[in-house]
């Protein structure tokens, strides 16, 4: 039954699915914190890299399952988060009634909604908790957290957001998060699109490209999801915080959702064409990696430093 106790650290336990980017720096902190957690990865190698780290993975999706009293998963797309919970070994085959679910990843309403339907008629207890801020906001603990749910399991589970983010915020019910994070996300796609076609006229301009990235910083009008990509374009360094080909996806989404509810998005749409025309070549780099092409439209693609095991993403 829904209560407002919130969730204690030393006796609950968690279950993280989803050991990406965003995923696996959402497991180390909630492990640093002193959360007794748990992990499972479609990848086996990254799993492995995990369990060295002294954070334990589960066999399988049932084990981390039957083992968890909160299950969050963060996942790349729509199908591998209908994948992980609705496949016949999947986590709404063999959560208990009464688990609480953190479901944190960038999906379409139309699944979110789905998700929070079958949740409710196994007795599960499902909040869709979407994260506004790239890889660097998750390792300082500064994103924000944007749920759809009921309210008594969200305000249960504030000691997991305390850990993780610097506010959190509950739009609604099931899948209102989600809408609010492509709300977000269009803002995020259209900004970078902005600032490259911004950074291209100053270039043309023959503006020095140091004190004119250096001058947009300073800016009221740059918002500070965006100041980092100015630094990634001045140091050419394209590795992903966030990768285009995840812009991509949440773009396609944004649109998808707009044109079902009869919505025109006139600046969308341009962004989106730029990131299209970037995805084959570019898609694994950061998407700041579009500037380059912005200013050049002819030139050659962006490179991109070899990055991390760690930051590269597995769903």
């Amino acid at each position: 039954m829904p209560t407002t106790n919130v969730l204690i650290k030393e006796k609950a336990r968690l279950g993280f699915i989803g050991l990406g980017i965003m995923g696996s720096r959402l497991t180390k902190r909630l492990h640093a914190a002193g959360w007794n957690i748990r992990a499972w990865n479609r990848s086996p190698a990254t799993a492995r890299e995990f369990s060295q780290s002294g954070i334990p993975v589960a066999r399988s999706i049932v084990d981390l399952v039957e083992g968890s009293d909160v299950i969050l998963s963060s996942l790349a797309n729509d199908a591998a988060v209908d994948s992980v919970y609705r496949d016949d070994a999947g986590v709404f085959s063999s959560a208990m009634p009464g688990t609480i679910i953190l479901e944190m990843s960038t999906i379409s309403p139309s699944l979110s909604q789905l998700l929070h339907r079958e949740a409710s008629v196994r007795n599960l207890r499902l909040v869709d908790l979407a994260i506004s801020g790239s890889a660097p906001a998750v390792e300082a603990g500064a994103v924000t957290l944007l749920a759809g749910g009921e309210r008594d399991t969200f305000e249960q589970c504030r000691p997991i957001y305390e850990s993780i983010a610097k506010q959190w915020f509950l739009m609604g019910g099931g899948s209102a998060g989600v809408q609010m994070k492509l709300v977000v996300n269009l803002l995020l796609g259209i900004g970078m699109e902005a600032i490259a076609e911004a950074v291209s006229l100053g270039l043309h301009l023959q503006l020095e490209k140091g004190v004119l990235l250096d001058v947009l910083s300073k800016t009221t009008v740059i918002p500070p999801a965006l100041v980092g990509k100015l630094k990634k374009i001045e140091a050419e360094d394209y590795s992903p915080q966030f990768p285009l080909r995840l812009m991509s996806k949440d773009m396609d989404l944004i649109m998808e959702t707009a044109k079902g509810i009869g919505v025109e998005l006139a600046a969308g749409s341009a962004a989106k064409s730029v990131l299209d025309a970037n995805l084959k070549l570019n898609g694994d780099l950061d998407l700041s990696a579009i500037t380059p092409f912005v200013i050049h439209p002819a030139g050659e693609p962006p490179t991109m430093r070899q990055a991390p095991d760690s930051d590269r993403v597995s769903a």
